[in-house]
């Protein structure tokens, strides 16, 4: 009775190839998201009264660049088939067989946005603040890219616009769950941080907000999104997705709390002065 449900699109995710090279929508959507992440650091960098150049800019992106990359293959190997690393250690470089973590690729940047602010002499909080509305167009992208390729669809359901996966061994009607994720965690997400980047604000403010926001959209997700197969539930109804996000948002509170007291000490600070 699948045919009562929607059908995937017949989608081919190679855009074209030459000989062996070939490009894929899924890199393609990532490149977007990267190309659309630079034009409004560099707009943002143009309106901030010297604060930031392009220069600074181009060096910042690099390093969240490696920091995306190592944190998240790192990630994926240690969060998700870590089995797979203990039979062979290689696996762990074995980037062409695919797996990123956003986890372990979030780990990583906030390691490289460590590094920028020691070598430029900023605080942490100012480049978290400056990098965070960046981030949800890269994830928008990507979870177009995951839809595109047919993957880390949603769990079975009837809802009228449930969809049949080609890749989906069973061919059940399931949740279009990256759809979903494009929706919270890519747009609602920045309109989110665009309208708070906006105004004069605490520090720490729009990283600790990207930090929530992303978390309880991930969590609210993760209940219609197909756990890992090896995985499965932990404790018969917790994701591992869930449970990674659990710390985000804990984490976002904790920021935004304490730019908020750094906020207090300077007006402090200020007055004695």
């Amino acid at each position: 009775m699948t045919e009562n449900f929607l059908q995937f699109p017949q989608i081919d995710p190679i855009i074209f190839s030459i000989g062996p090279i070939a490009l894929r929508w899924y890199g393609m959507m990532y490149l977007i998201g990267f190309l659309a992440a630079i034009f409004i650091a560099n707009k943002a960098a143009d309106k901030s009264n010297g604060l930031w150049t392009r220069e600074l800019v181009s060096d910042l992106l690099f390093y969240g660049f490696l920091g995306v990359i190592l944190g998240g293959r790192l990630g994926y190997v240690f969060f998700y088939q870590f089995d797979y690393f203990l039979a062979d250690p290689l696996y762990l470089v074995k980037i062409w067989q695919g797996g990123m973590s956003f986890h372990g690729g979030l780990l990583g940047v906030i390691a490289a946005i460590y590094l920028f602010a020691r070598k430029t002499n900023k605080s942490f909080l100012s480049v978290g603040d400056f990098v965070a509305p960046l981030v949800p167009i890269g994830l928008g992208m990507g979870r177009i890219g995951n839809f595109i390729n047919a993957e880390l669809w949603g769990r079975q359901t009837d809802v009228p616009w449930a969809m049949v996966f080609p890749t989906d061994d069973l061919k059940l009607p399931r949740h279009p769950s990256q759809l979903y994720e494009f929706a919270l965690e890519g747009v609602l997400l920045f309109i989110i941080l665009y309208v708070i980047t906006r105004k004069p604000r605490t520090a720490g403010l729009a990283s600790g907000t990207f930090l929530i926001g992303y978390g309880v959209f991930r969590m609210i997700v993760e209940l219609y999104r197909e756990p890992d197969a090896h995985l499965g539930f932990y404790f018969s109804f917790i994701s591992m997705g869930q449970i990674l996000s659990l710390p985000m948002v804990i984490a976002g509170i904790a920021l935004i709390y304490w730019g908020s007291v750094q906020q207090a000490k300077l007006a402090i600070k200020g007055q004695k002065s």
